[in-house]
């Protein structure tokens, strides 16, 4: 059976990588008629429209007893190059129209794909209302971080970049996280997520200490205060994780009351909506960084990543420090869930 979206996407697949500008060499004069050049706003003569559709009928899988629809060519963006619209049918049913580029003398048909880069890729990712650490909001590279608190190599590359990176470029990065727990793996990542984020409601430093003190030890949540029980359980990570956001929002001077209060009701509203934001950006796991835009993830070296940044910084004509070499202890970062 015609199935439109899959035949669609097939099309494009295959005829993006087999036609382009060059696609379709024309006949000589000598082998073939000539052939009437398409005119904006009438539909192509019947010999061109017929060298269209044996065309893609080469070019594309169609199921047998298909037929195509040549649309009326319109203007295009491209010089030299008018656009029609082909439809293919089946068993009474359509694909979704596709677009194609033919050109003035009819010779050449083509297909592109157009993609805006006027907007700064910086701000694909929006850092607005997060803690930063780093430099001031006008810093040339800003890093957001999609973070996992439960996360084992999360907290490998928070340890790696962290001091390091504030070392090495001073205020000329700032960087945020954003909350992506994987609670389906990790059952203690969102309460975490929450946590930090109340305390982070009111003091941008105590948001930071707890995310480096919960990445510093998140191998020792959920024990239990019995030596002799072994057994990790929810009930005793939340317990430990509320009782290290209030110390440290003793040690920051916040409202206790406030914290209490926003501990006890749990409301995961802000994290459900920063985990829709990485899986609308086609995030699956933790740790994931965009770095001015640049998304970066996956098993990489710490100079990997500095190296992104240098980028960054020439990007906007500024001299990086010199090439960062790695302490021999210092062992690669690794990405995964």
């Amino acid at each position: 059976m015609f199935k439109p979206t899959r035949l669609s996407a097939v099309l494009f697949a295959t005829l993006l990588t087999t036609l382009g500008c060059h696609a379709q060499s024309p006949a000589s004069p000598a082998s073939s008629p000539a052939i009437a050049a398409p005119v904006v706003g009438k539909p192509l003569s019947p010999e061109l429209a017929r060298r269209v559709e044996v065309l893609l009928r080469q070019k594309a899988p169609l199921p047998p007893g298909s037929t195509i629809q040549v649309g009326v060519p319109t203007a295009s963006e491209v010089p030299g190059f008018s656009l029609i619209s082909v439809t293919f049918s089946n068993e009474g049913k359509s694909s979704r129209p596709i677009n194609f580029l033919i050109s003035a003398d009819g010779k050449t048909l083509a297909q592109f794909t157009k993609f805006d880069i006027s907007a700064d890729p910086k701000n694909l990712v929006s850092a607005e209302g997060r803690p930063a650490r780093g430099g001031p909001v006008t810093a040339p590279v800003l890093i957001v971080g999609f973070d996992d608190l439960e996360c084992p190599f999360c907290a490998r590359l928070h340890e790696s970049i962290f001091p390091a990176m504030i070392n090495r470029y001073g205020d000329k990065v700032r960087i945020v996280y954003k909350d992506f727990p994987l609670d389906t793996i990790h059952p203690w990542a969102e309460h975490a997520a929450v946590d930090v984020n109340c305390i982070g409601a009111q003091s941008p430093v105590g948001y930071w200490n707890l995310v480096d003190g919960i990445h510093a030890h998140a191998s020792d949540i959920g024990t239990s205060d019995d030596p002799k029980d072994t057994q990790k359980t929810l009930a005793n990570a939340t317990v430990q994780l509320d009782k290290l956001t209030r110390e440290q929002g003793k040690l920051q001077k916040v409202d206790a009351a406030k914290l209490d209060a926003c501990l006890a009701k749990q409301d995961t509203a802000s994290v459900d909506a920063s985990k829709a934001v990485g899986v609308s950006l086609g995030l699956e796991e933790a740790p994931t960084l965009f770095i001015n835009g640049d998304k970066v993830s996956g098993a990489l070296p710490v100079e990997f990543i500095f190296g992104i940044i240098d980028d960054a910084l020439r990007a906007q004509g500024l001299t990086p420090p010199p090439t960062y070499v790695a302490p021999a202890t210092t062992a690669s970062v690794a990405g995964g869930k």
